[in-house]
């Protein structure tokens, strides 16, 4: 009997939290309600719908497909779904692998032997289906060249393509990690059409068949005519609209124009696949077999969505955006498609699957914040500053107009409110929580792992370690040069090549710069010089930019009785030779202190002057007066007055060259140079390669 009474009340219990089979009355008005308040009358809008139970339960368009000619939304509707066209993308690809026509251990190399070459580590397809391929986002890489996407009238995955295939080196070791990149699914499109012989468009439109999705297909030309089309439009604040152009032919990492129609036709398979015994459609809801990354898979994101577990996907283009997101255990389904700017999809859908959720706690921090260990209070001065996590993410806590900003690179500032203590929370999501300590901050985040901060020591660099930065800096897999200088201010100045304004550099850390949203990395040489500068961006890493000239950068330093000394090459016209090592002492006000001029009857050269620890210069060139071949390395240890207290050649037969210089201790010095080598003669194949080497002052022999 007992047992019968448990067993009743458990199936109560379970019946109360279930979602019911349709939409109840107060549900559909709660949900017309608020999509009505999402649109104006005469505005773009949207299209909505909800599957329940393999079902449609709900199905709304509302707004204009055109302001021109005043056309509704309805079901025959066209929009552009921009991402959330991958998840088909990868259907493609899953079913040439249930076919046997390929794997997901592939190497993209298999298929496009003209990728990566100097990568040697395997870029599987299965790395590329959950973005941890490492490959560079080639949306960004034209942002970087000053030159976006949207701009470039016909542009196609063959012209993206093109763009890869010059980089030679990704984000981060394939499969190592993960990170968002349209790339990874433009590159499958061509995978796509080698491995089935035939056009990715032609065996995308038998996928959409076999479907029932009649009225879907991929973008193949923006001069098409797309029937029903539902027009993109923004209003800039202005209260005007304006259509967005899009003039690109991209496709299969998005641009997949479909109606709310053929949507809900697919989730509804996608509900009912199991049941069916669709593997096509089963295996594509389920995290990458064998993969260390398993919050994204199919085209899909695989992570939690309003404390529940979930399956969606967001997408925006231009004014286009779209948003499906699936919960498995509540068989609920909720599609968004917008081609109105300034309204989001992704709050619309979170808004519609509230009213349908079944009542939960909703999952809470997993490690919340001890408010006894943030009670006291901190002042604001002590609580500014950056911070940075064991990832090596940085933060900064900023002072604006008297309000608190936590701010991550350049992107938008988010206000902190003070809760208790020196604890606050984010102004537009007070379940976030920070807390800070004399040690650094710790993030609590809804659903999230708490991250610590550790607060950085304040950084106030030197002319020379500014001026060390400066020089012209080139990328041959963008194509893009820019220089640095330094101007009176004590300011790093960027400009890039062909750009007509120029843009100050700001300095958070020793080796941390933001200039715009991009973050730079200095990378240096063995003598501790600047070589390289990494650059990062949105969905790139790392991407670097070599030094392509020494610049002026390593011909001065400042000295510091607020002058500088400085290194340079004279004429022929001037010196003793055809050109001379002419130091310079300058005062503060840029008068001569003294001149000390090194050479002999040829060609000399300088390079670099280096401060010595003992007051002194050390002055790194070339010379072809002195030594035993064309060129040798020339170098010369002064006194703080440029007085000469030795000098040394080093070479051999043809040509090597001095660059730079680092002091290790006790005056002994590390030289960078190169070096060339000549197996069959001076006019034969001569190969250059670099050239490290100590010199002991006390050893000179």
């Amino acid at each position: 009997m007992n047992k019968i009474v448990i067993s009743f009340f458990f199936l109560i219990s379970l019946f109360s939290s279930a979602i019911s089979q349709e939409l109840t009355v107060e549900q559909r008005i709660t949900i017309d309600k608020y999509l009505q308040k999402q649109t104006k009358p005469g505005a773009p809008g949207l299209a909505a719908g909800i599957i329940l139970n393999g079902e449609v339960v709900y199905e709304s368009y509302l707004g204009l497909a055109s302001l021109q000619h005043q056309v509704p939304i309805d079901q025959n509707s066209r929009f552009n779904i921009a991402s959330v066209a991958k998840q088909f993308t990868a259907l493609c690809v899953l079913q040439l692998i249930l076919d046997g026509k390929m794997s997901l251990e592939d190497d993209v190399r298999k298929y496009l032997p003209n990728m990566y070459l100097e990568v040697e580590e395997p870029i599987k397809i299965k790395h590329m289906l959950n973005h941890s391929s490492g490959i560079r986002d080639f949306y960004d890489l034209t942002s970087i060249q000053q030159d976006p996407w949207w701009r470039r009238e016909g542009l196609d995955n063959d012209d993206a393509i093109e763009l890869l295939e010059k980089q030679n080196d990704l984000n981060f070791k394939p499969g190592s990690d993960y990170l968002y990149s349209n790339s990874n699914y433009t590159l499958l499109t061509k995978i796509i059409a080698e491995v089935s012989g035939e056009s990715f468009h032609d065996y995308a439109k038998s996928l959409f068949e076999s479907l029932g999705m009649k009225n879907t297909s991929f973008l193949k030309d923006y001069m098409h005519v797309i029937p029903n089309i539902a027009y993109p439009y923004s209003d800039w604040g202005d209260g005007v609209w304006q259509q967005y152009p899009m003039l690109t032919n991209l496709y299969g990492d998005g641009f997949l124009f479909t109606t709310l129609k053929d949507q809900l036709h697919f989730e509804m398979a996608i509900q009912n696949a199991e049941e069916e015994g669709n593997k096509l459609l089963t295996v594509s809801q389920n995290p990458i077999a064998n993969a260390q990354i398993n919050t994204y898979g199919y085209g899909l994101e695989l992570e939690d969505r309003l404390g529940y577990d979930a399956i969606h996907h967001s997408g925006g283009t231009g004014s286009y955006h779209a948003q499906i997101a699936r919960y498995p255990d509540q068989k609920l389904s909720v599609v968004v498609m917008s081609n109105n700017g300034t309204i989001w999809s992704g709050y619309i859908a979170d808004e519609l699957a509230s009213v349908v959720l079944p009542e939960k706690d909703q999952k809470d921090d997993k490690i919340t914040l001890d408010t006894r260990a943030y009670s006291s209070e901190k002042s604001v001065e002590s609580i500014l500053g950056e911070y940075k996590n064991d990832e090596g993410a940085m933060v900064r806590i900023i002072n604006s107009e008297g309000d608190l900003f936590w701010k991550r690179a350049n992107n938008n500032p988010i206000k902190l409110i003070k809760d208790s203590g020196s604890i606050y929370v984010a102004e537009q999501n007070t379940k976030i929580r920070i807390g800070f300590n004399s040690d650094g901050l710790t993030l609590a985040n809804p659903g999230a792992e708490l991250r610590f901060y550790k607060k950085l020591v304040p950084f106030s660099p030197t002319k020379n370690y500014l001026n060390a930065v400066t020089g012209k800096y080139y990328s041959q897999s963008v194509d893009v040069g820019f220089t640095i200088t330094l101007n009176k201010d004590s300011q790093l100045i960027f400009h890039q090549d062909d750009a007509s304004k120029s843009s100050t550099i700001e300095v958070v850390q020793k080796d941390a710069f933001l200039l715009y949203d991009y973050q730079i990395i200095p990378e240096y040489d063995e003598t501790d010089h600047v070589q390289s500068l990494m650059i990062s961006f949105n969905r790139i890493k790392d991407l670097k930019f070599k030094k392509i000239e020494i610049g002026e950068s390593d011909r001065v330093k400042f000295t510091e009785d607020g002058g500088y000394i400085q290194v340079s090459t004279t004429s022929e016209n001037y010196g003793k030779g055809n050109g001379d090592i002419l130091l310079t002492k300058n005062l503060s006000n840029d008068n001569e202190e003294w001149v000390k001029l090194f050479g002999g009857k040829a060609y000399d050269k300088a390079h670099s002057i280096e401060l010595a620890n003992d007051g002194g210069f050390l002055l790194v060139g070339s010379t072809s007066s002195y030594g035993n071949g064309n060129y040798d390395v020339w170098v010369i240890k002064t006194d703080a007055h440029g007085n000469e207290e030795w000098s040394k050649t080093f070479g051999e037969e043809y040509n090597e060259y001095g660059y730079y210089a680092k002091e290790l201790g006790d005056g002994v010095w590390r030289i960078y140079g190169s070096k060339q080598d000549c197996p069959n003669g001076v006019n034969s194949n001569c190969q250059t390669s670099d050239w490290l080497f100590k010199i002991d002052p006390g050893n000179l022999n």
